[in-house]
């Protein structure tokens, strides 16, 4: 699922700030925060020749990174 879900931040970031709206202001920060980071490292690494698959799975590792943050900051309020 994660994997599946890094195919998204092939797009830019704006396409889901409707979500961004509903949630608390730290999460929110953090969430855009990932957008940004992950939207920028998606054509960095396919412009290093990386196959897309390589690229998305690595995408997917920093999620991973970016979800924990905000399920401690969830864990945290």
């Amino acid at each position: 699922m994660l994997v599946e879900s890094a195919w998204t931040y092939r797009h830019s970031p704006k396409a889901k700030l409707y979500r961004l709206e509903q949630a608390p202001p730290k999460v929110r920060e953090i969430a855009w925060r990932a957008q940004s980071h992950l939207t920028a490292r998606y054509p960095m690494l396919s412009a290093r020749g990386k196959r897309t698959t390589v690229v998305c799975t690595a995408i997917a590792r920093e999620l991973v990174g970016f979800m924990w943050a905000v399920a401690r900051e969830a864990r945290a309020t």
